[in-house]
């Protein structure tokens, strides 16, 4: 106990509601407004918003709850919280590995992640000024071919993700959560108001919610598997790390349910915020990343009040970014601020410099290094797959096993209370998650 209580140096969330603020920004950022669309777009609208859904339920949130449950159990980072959860029931130290993949995954997908945010914000004032005249498969073209641009940008939101973070678990990142979620909230329905009005609202409807499973295979399965655990922040030590902060009087159980149900109404709304532009301007809905930055682009310049319509989205993204951000760089700043390496202002800057530098890379991939592969990839494909298809399936099927089959069920009840549906998330968590996020990992090989 005198471990424990002489690690928790980060204070703790006020109110039930921040932490589901917190872990639903945490899960919200690109991944739903942007990959959620184009994803269900290339793999059969409806039947792969079903398949997603389901996937959400049986892998995504059991595995939450262990995180949570980890990290309000020990009250530290990742690391700290396996090393003490290994302790306590005499298993291997080597589980903590599982914390340090978390953290350099989180760093890793940093790095790259503030590549494309720097372009969102970019894209708040191409937006602003843009007109049909412009072809937007050009204007992608030349944001991304200049190198000085996506340095600038990405390391602009670099700064803002490390001053928030510096600030501190109340002063930062709990005032930036209840000021941006509410934010992100509020346009996402206005974006999905103006395009019920300016697009087509009921084909979008159909195309998300009428299923054609004719269109499932193999590959849909495995993509909406990926998105729902990438969606959630699972594996990256964000949901745990967040957790060491929540309340003891909370719910867990609850809450993660909560959190599960924000992040997937999110997602949902997102598509009804893109879709009916798509199909009113006859784009098609499958073309993938550049969904986004030409599609959507494409279709404000051609509309009324685009020039007002359009900065807003991008503005949309920018905020769901950050609100990821901040939560990948957390919990290896908490880790720094625990082991007294570093004060936590200097933990953030020199992580987010880290993460900066290697973002350089990611960014040079569109222009410069170009035509540098590192295994058949490109540097920011090489980082992507390093750290969204390697550590974060590894590190939360590593999760599932351990709380599943290593912590007796009297310590869990001790956080999450007996409640009713304890003996169908155990055989989830021991069974179920642990497989099918195998899967998601061996196929990345196949």
């Amino acid at each position: 106990m005198k471990i424990k209580e002489s690690l928790k140096t980060h204070g703790q969330w006020v109110g039930k509601w921040t932490f589901i603020l917190a872990a639903t920004g945490s899960a919200v950022g690109l991944g739903n407004i942007w990959g959620f669309p184009y994803k269900a777009g290339t793999n059969g609208g409806g039947a792969f918003v079903l398949i997603y859904l389901a996937c959400i339920l049986i892998v995504g949130l059991p595995i939450m709850m262990s995180e949570i449950f980890l990290g309000r159990r020990s009250g530290t980072s990742p690391v700290n919280a396996l090393r003490i959860a290994a302790h306590d029931t005499n298993s291997s130290q080597s589980w903590r590995f599982v914390g340090w993949s978390g953290l350099a995954a989180g760093i890793f997908i940093l790095s790259f992640y503030s590549v494309i945010a720097g372009i969102c914000i970019n894209y708040i004032f191409i937006a602003a000024q843009s007109s049909e005249i412009v072809n937007s498969a050009e204007k992608f073209n030349e944001v991304t071919s200049s190198p000085y641009n996506l340095l600038f940008w990405h390391s602009l939101f670099i700064f803002l993700t490390a001053f928030i973070v510096s600030l501190g678990i109340k002063s930062g990142i709990e005032r930036m959560v209840k000021i941006l979620m509410p934010m992100l909230g509020f346009l996402l329905i206005f974006m999905v108001i103006s395009s019920a009005i300016n697009g087509d609202f009921n084909k979008a409807i159909e195309f998300l919610f009428a299923p054609d499973f004719d269109q499932v295979n193999s590959q849909t399965f495995l993509s909406a598997m990926g998105q729902a655990f990438f969606s959630l922040s699972l594996g990256m030590g964000s949901i745990m790390a967040y957790g060491a902060y929540m309340p003891k009087d909370e719910n867990i159980v609850s809450t993660s349910f909560s959190v599960g149900s924000l992040d997937t109404l999110v997602a949902i709304l997102a598509g009804l915020a893109i879709f009916p532009i798509i199909f009113a301007f006859n784009m098609e809905p499958n073309s993938g990343p550049g969904l986004v930055f030409i599609s959507i682009l494409t279709a404000f310049n051609q509309m009324e009040f685009g020039n007002f319509l359009g900065p807003i989205f991008f503005i949309l993204l920018t905020i769901a970014a950050l609100s990821s951000s901040i939560s990948l760089l957390e919990p290896s700043v908490a880790y720094f601020a625990e082991k007294q390496i570093l004060s936590r202002k200097s933990s953030a800057i020199a992580i987010s410099l880290f993460a900066w530098t290697l973002g350089i890379g990611s960014a040079l991939s569109f222009n410069l290094l170009s035509d540098f592969y590192i295994y058949d990839r490109n540097f920011l494909d090489f980082m992507d797959f390093i750290a969204n298809q390697i550590l974060l399936p590894l590190g939360g099927m590593l999760i599932a096993i351990f709380v599943g089959w290593f912590i007796p069920d009297n310590l869990i009840k001790e956080e999450t209370g007996d409640f009713a549906l304890f003996k169908l998330w155990k055989f989830f968590i021991k069974f179920v998650a642990p497989t099918a996020v195998f899967i998601i990992f061996v196929s990345q090989f196949i």
